[in-house]
């Protein structure tokens, strides 16, 4: 054969193929994540060429004006109507801008912003060599006990890298409840997940611990995204796509749309079955619902306190966020499937994190397992399949990740000689020593309990109203019972700091500079307001209720 046969044929083989097009990308609409991401990386670029005397200046104002200037193009994007009436698919179907996608990222960009707060404090512990230090350790790659890790507090070294981190980690959250295709959402969640992690293993004091909760989060986590990835390849199978518009055709039995080609093979019940349950498996890892909550207390306990407060928090925002979009949007037709389902989870939730919580004796897995009876009560809305529920799990979310920020930036305080005083024993008497920081803590753990006149009874009252309305009035009495049971160890924790005599050998509580008492405010303040006069917010959570598809 003469070599222009066989170049004719190589051209003739590539004529068909159409040139590739550039994708659309609004840019705008996606504002609030690049912002984060790329302060992220520059955060990175500052640890390679500042200075390390000015580095914790630089980040902190970076990470702060990023964090604020991406929560103000959230609030552009929502005045412009992005929420309401323009919402709609961007970055070639791969991110929805809608009402729940704004409202939670504005959640978690606030919740992100106070979290930092948290994370810059340097006044808590006592003055080391001549220097002040955080809550995280000197140099996160020395063997702890080690020389390495002595010399490193001794030259004043600090792990400022926890900023780009947490930016990094608020950049996937910021993705994983607007992600509006599997893939994305997979990425989205490893991009939150793999800094978080890393922020784990950070802790000052208590290292070996901090390292350990660090291991069984990694070890846990990787199960579950395997699990998640497992589920999207088992959907695409299904429905030929990882679009959660065309996967939401294919389960309502409209596959008009489909290559002729797929659709005989497309519509095998057993792969959508299977592979909902396993992406949705992952999602309820990340909520720490049980069966999935395993990591939850050992983690909150080892994890530095900051790290736990923000985790608590965002985490749990953009997780519930996630869920939302994918039974809402994608699984509406498969309702009668997976309602019985989260019924019991909720159920299971509800009881197993309060029943637990009542035998704790460190108030960090007290808080832990608090969080878990949480998720069990946010899921009493997701289980309404209204839109009511949808605004009610919005407006908890939002009223429960300021509270928690608020309740373990107290835990900070209170000090003893080996770093936080976080068994209950030392809580004793606190409210004699400092009054102002029990009080304080008590307004978060009424809120906490679902007392009125605090956003947890709002928040509690608005999820299980929806709930009712939607016909689970079952899970509702659950619900109020597992609160009955939750509040015992609530006000448990109020009586012993005020009415038990203070030990002589008590903790001491530490004076923070004005980062901390800024979060602890912010969050004294959104659990009253939000207690006292929800109504506009409450609006607010309503007008963003509405999924884009």
């Amino acid at each position: 054969m003469s070599a222009s046969a066989v170049h004719s044929l190589w051209t003739m083989a590539a004529d068909p193929i159409d040139k590739i097009d550039a994708p659309k990308i609004e840019y705008g609409q996606l504002s609030p994540t690049l912002i984060v991401i790329g302060a992220a990386v520059l955060g990175v670029l500052i640890e390679a060429f500042v200075p390390r005397k000015s580095r914790y200046y630089v980040q902190l104002f970076v990470t702060v004006v990023a964090l604020t200037a991406a929560f103000a193009a959230v609030v552009g994007l929502a005045a412009r109507g992005f929420g309401t009436t323009k919402a709609q698919i961007a970055a070639m179907g791969a991110i929805a801008v809608d009402g729940p996608a704004l409202f939670l990222q504005g959640t978690i960009l606030l919740a992100g912003l106070v979290a930092v707060f948290t994370f810059a404090e340097r006044r808590l512990d006592p003055v080391t060599h001549g220097n002040r230090v955080d809550s995280f350790v000197a140099q996160a790659g020395a063997v702890p006990g080690s020389e390495g890790e002595q010399a490193a507090t001794k030259a004043g070294f600090t792990t400022t890298e926890v900023f780009p981190l947490a930016l990094f980690a608020i950049g996937g959250m910021l993705v994983f409840p607007a992600a509006n295709d599997l893939l994305t959402l997979f990425i989205a969640l490893e991009v939150f997940s793999l800094p978080l992690y890393l922020l784990c293993a950070l802790a000052r004091r208590k290292r070996l611990m901090s390292q350990e909760a660090a291991v069984k989060y990694f070890l846990l986590g990787a199960f579950a995204s395997a699990f998640t990835l497992f589920g999207i390849a088992l959907l695409y199978g299904y429905a030929g796509s990882v679009s959660y518009a065309t996967i939401a055709n294919v389960v309502e039995g409209d596959i008009s749309t489909m290559d002729p080609a797929l659709a005989d093979t497309m519509g095998n019940d057993a792969l959508l079955l299977i592979g909902v349950a396993m992406v949705v498996m992952g999602l309820l890892f990340k909520v720490g619902a049980v069966p999935f909550h395993m990591w939850t207390p050992d983690v909150y306990q080892g994890a530095p306190t900051p790290v736990t407060g923000f985790m608590a928090a965002a985490t749990k925002v953009a997780a519930f966020g996630a869920l939302l979009r994918l039974l809402y949007v994608v699984l509406p037709g498969l309702r009668w499937d997976w309602r019985p389902v989260m019924w019991g989870i909720a159920i299971i939730t509800m009881l197993g994190g309060a029943i637990v919580a009542i035998t704790q004796t460190d108030i960090k897995r007290l808080l832990a397992y608090s969080s878990i009876a949480h998720a069990g009560f946010i899921l009493a809305g997701v289980v309404a399949t209204t839109p009511d529920g949808v605004s009610s799990v919005l407006f908890y979310l939002a009223a429960y990740s300021f509270v928690t920020i608020g309740a373990f930036a107290v835990v900070t305080l209170v000090r003893d000689a080996g770093g936080e005083a976080t068994h209950l024993s030392k809580w004793a008497g606190l409210g004699r020593r400092s009054p102002l920081v029990a009080a304080v803590f008590a307004v978060f753990l009424l809120a906490f309990a679902g007392i009125p006149l605090t956003s947890g009874f709002t928040g509690k009252f608005a999820v299980f109203k929806a709930a009712a309305e939607g016909g689970a009035g079952a899970l509702v009495v659950v619900g109020v019972l597992s609160s009955a049971i939750a509040a015992f160890f609530y006000i448990r924790v109020i009586v012993l700091m005020f009415f038990s005599e203070p030990k002589a050998d008590g903790p001491t509580v530490a004076v923070p500079s004005p980062l901390t008492m800024t979060a602890i405010g912010v969050g004294v303040a959104v659990t009253l307001v939000l207690g006292v006069a929800p109504q506009y917010f409450l609006d607010l959570a309503g007008q963003a209720g509405i999924f884009v598809r």
